[in-house]
This record gives C-alpha cells, sequence and structure tokens, in this order.
C-alpha cells in the first residue's frame, strides 16, 4: 500500500510540473512517505530528516520537505515541533492534496497540515499514472480497517473500511491493460472484506470483483492481499477454484496459534476457524501456496502458547512468511498491558519459529526442481538488467506461486524480447528464497 501511494503522490506533483530526480542534492521537494507498522517508525524518520536537513541547508532553504503517510498521521504537529525543516505534514487518506498544500508554502511561506479522512475525495483527485513500463501494477480497492486489534495502529492512522466503487476500479484495471500491464494486485488493509457497489447500486464483493477484472482479455494475472481470516468467504475460496487468472497463492496472517493470544489480539478467530479455511482452500485450490504473518512473544503468551503457533505452522506448512518479536505500538491496548514477555524469550522464540519458517520455504521451493513453471518477467526496462558473474544478462520474473525466479540471458536483445511476457521456464536449482532456470526456446515462447 505504501509503494502504491508513493507512486500516486509522485502522479500528482508531476501533474503539476515536478519531475523525479535521483538526487537529493538536486531536489526542490523531498517526500518521505512512512509507515507506523515498522518499529521505531518515528525515530527512522526523524532519523531520515537529520539527512535530508543537510541538504535543504546547501540550498539555503529552498527545498520543500513533506512528512506523509501514517508515521505523520499518528504524529500531526508534533514532526513540526520536532523538526524545523518540514514544511509540509499530510496524512495517508488526504495527500491528494499535496500540490494545494505546496502552493500554500510557496506563497504563504507557511507550514501545512492536512490530517483529514477522505477517502472518496481522494480517489476521485487522483490523477492517472501514465507510461508505466511495467507489466505488474498494483490497484488499492479498500482502505482502512475496522478489526481493531490490540497491537495494531492501522484502525487511527487509515481509518475505518472503506472501499471504492466497482466501475472506478474496473476502469483503472483497464486503463492498466492498455498501458501494457499483465497482471494486478489488488490492495487493502483487509481486502476481502471489499463491499463497493457496483453500477447498479448493489453491493459487491472482492470475489465478484475478481471475475469481473479477469474478464478483462489482456489481463493474465490476478492477486490480492492483504485478508483477514474473518473475512475468507466460501464465495471467495471458490474463486481461487473457478478463476484461472486468479493466481494460487495467498497471504492470509494468522498472528498466533494459540486460542488464549488470539483472543488476546482481539483476532476474533480460532486456530481451529483457521485450519477450516486452510482445508476448504486446499480442496478449492490443491496447489495454492500459502503465506502469513507471525508475532512472537505477545503480551501473556506462555510456552504453550508459543508451542500452539508451532503446531500450526508444522501441520498447515506455508510457502514463504513473515515474523516478527511484539513491539509496543503507542496507543494500542496491548501497549498498556502488564503481562509484557521479556526480550530474552522473544528472541529464542523468534529464532526457532523463523527456523522453522525458513526450512518449509527451501522444502516448498526445493520440490519445483525440474519442473516448468510459467513465469512472469515484471520489468520492461533495461535499466533493471543485471549482469552475473559469467558475463550473461540475468534477469528475475515471478511464478504463479509468487517466487522470484532467476534466469540467465546471452545478450539485452534477449532480455528486451522477454520483458513483461509470462514465459515457461524449466527450474533447475532452488535457493531458500528464489529458483533458477532457463528458457530453453526464447523465440518460441508465448
Amino acid at each position: 500500500m505504501n509503494v502504491y501511494d508513493s507512486d500516486r503522490m509522485q502522479d500528482l506533483m508531476n501533474a503539476v510540473g515536478y519531475e523525479n530526480t535521483d538526487k537529493i542534492e538536486d531536489a526542490d521537494m523531498v517526500i518521505i512517505n512512512t509507515c507506523h507498522i515498522r518499529e521505531k517508525a518515528s525515530e527512522k524518520l526523524f532519523s531520515d530528516l537529520g539527512r535530508v536537513r543537510i541538504h535543504k541547508e546547501n540550498k539555503n532553504g529552498q527545498m520543500i520537505v513533506a512528512v506523509a503517510g501514517c508515521v505523520a498521521q499518528a504524529e500531526g504537529e508534533e514532526i513540526f515541533k520536532r523538526s524545523k525543516i518540514v514544511d509540509i505534514v499530510v496524512g495517508p487518506e488526504s495527500y491528494q492534496t499535496l500540490p494545494d498544500l505546496v502552493g500554500k508554502v510557496l506563497r504563504e511561506n507557511k507550514k501545512q497540515i492536512n490530517l483529514d479522512f477522505s477517502p472518496n475525495e481522494k480517489f476521485d483527485l487522483l490523477p492517472n499514472s501514465k507510461n508505466l513500463n511495467q507489466a505488474s501494477s498494483f490497484l488499492t480497492v479498500q482502505e482502512g480497517c475496522d478489526k481493531f486489534c490490540t497491537f495494531c495502529v492501522v484502525p487511527y492512522t487509515r481509518g475505518s473500511e472503506y472501499s471504492r466503487d466497482v466501475k472506478s476500479i474496473y476502469e483503472d484495471a483497464l486503463r492498466l491493460s492498455e498501458e501494457g500491464v499483465k497482471e494486478i494486485y489488488l490492495l487493502g488493509q483487509n481486502v476481502n472484506a471489499y463491499h463497493g457497489f457496483d453500477e447498479n447500486r448493489n453491493q459487491s464483493s472482492l470475489a465478484k470483483l475478481i471475475e469481473k477484472i479477469a474478464s478483462i482479455d489482456s489481463i493474465e494475472r490476478i492477486r490480492y492481499t492483504t485478508s483477514h481470516p474473518r473475512d475468507m468467504t466460501q464465495e471467495l475460496i471458490n474463486v481461487h477454484r473457478d478463476v484461472g487468472k486468479l493466481m494460487p497463492f495467498l497471504h492470509l496472517p494468522v498472528q498466533s496459534g494459540s486460542n488464549n493470544v488470539l483472543k488476546l489480539m482481539n483476532r476474533k478467530h480460532t486456530r481451529q476457524e483457521y485450519f477450516d479455511i486452510i482445508a476448504r482452500l486446499r480442496e478449492a485450490c490443491p496447489d495454492i501456496a500459502l503465506s502469513s504473518d507471525f508475532i512472537v512473544g505477545f503480551p501473556g503468551e506462555s510456552d504453550k502458547d508459543f508451542n500452539d503457533t508451532i503446531d500450526l505452522i508444522e501441520k498447515v506448512k506455508f510457502s514463504q512468511c513473515y515474523s516478527f518479536k511484539y513491539s509496543k505500538r503507542p496507543g494500542t491496548p496491548a501497549s498498556e498491558s502488564s503481562m509484557q514477555v521479556e526480550e530474552t524469550i522473544k528472541d529464542e522464540r523468534l529464532a526457532q519459529l523463523q527456523k522453522l519458517l525458513t526450512q518449509q520455504q527451501i522444502d516448498f521451493n526445493n520440490s519445483f526442481k525440474n519442473k516448468t513453471l510459467k513465469v512472469l518477467f515484471e520489468k520492461q526496462s533495461p535499466k533493471s538488467l543485471k549482469t552475473s558473474s559469467n558475463n550473461k544478462i540475468q534477469l528475475w520474473g515471478k511464478s504463479p506461486y509468487l517466487q522470484s525466479v532467476i534466469i540467465d540471458l546471452d545478450s539485452e536483445e534477449e532480455a528486451r524480447n522477454i520483458f513483461g511476457k509470462i514465459h515457461d521456464v524449466e527450474i533447475l536449482n532452488s535457493r531458500p528464497s528464489s529458483l533458477v532456470g532457463r528458457i530453453n526456446n526464447i523465440s518460441h515462447s508465448n
């Protein structure tokens, strides 16, 4: 979502005459787009601002500095107090006003802030991206969260759940397809809670939205992230069976395998319900690859609770996962708990959990040796080429299961011919986080 938002902020500023630069010393404006999910997000922001300050001073102050995103939403006016170089603070639901805020800074020489929650207005005002030069693109369909997990700041920084209407999303998908995009990632903080209205003012669902986007001939792949178990309906599970363009991969965060911890987290699902969802998914789509999120050392997590998480991982078997030690987020209920777990215990549990998850990912990747996968090579620009040690051109793409697939080619011409296309790739070897393969006949690949 933050990558998507950063791209849209660039689109907004490009539309009013700004151009992108890779050199901060040349910039007339710097935008730091922030995420509050990661640990010590505020500290990292002010560390970055310290580096930007040097460049602003070198330009005699003639550089607009904006802080956007969820840290901006959470910290607000405090950012101005802690960093004098910041000119604009704007939240993730109000960054569509950036051009107006920049204009006011230039005209009035006065700091500007906008932390309003107005997602409907945001999507109405965002300009269309053009000349994407990429085969895969994000498309936001839903924002915000009504779940209020006790560890999470998203409901406070992104607001309540909001779904865009079907027509606007379809038009965006159609435009992306005309720009050469072959794969669309449907995005949302709780994307499977999508409930936008169609042209007849009937409430739709993510399943129906996927079916509609799949009707666009030139869109060959569809993915969605991130989902919540509470919103994993049978209708959506059936789409994994019935829509061939929907890739056999699902990121479905469970966070813990312990019913006790899940209750403390306010997840409103149980381990048994998660197992049931996985069983129905695998019945509908037997080859589906599963990913998840895990938090270890959550306040009140006992040895038994942690062992329940290990048991869940062993039973489900994941293709890849994200895992973290619990860390406090100011303003969340869990941060006030008196049952905090010692850091040394968190470290030990995380090491054990990640060892198991890493082995599962290795085993999953190893299972594709000597098989052929359809791989989408996602970049079209020759600038993305990397020369390997044997003087061949090394390129990467994505398998249907979201694995990175690396191939070596003899020339940049061959590389240009496969960018943005799906090719049959024979898998020669596997690595913990990628596959190595080859295209046997490039000229006859589809």
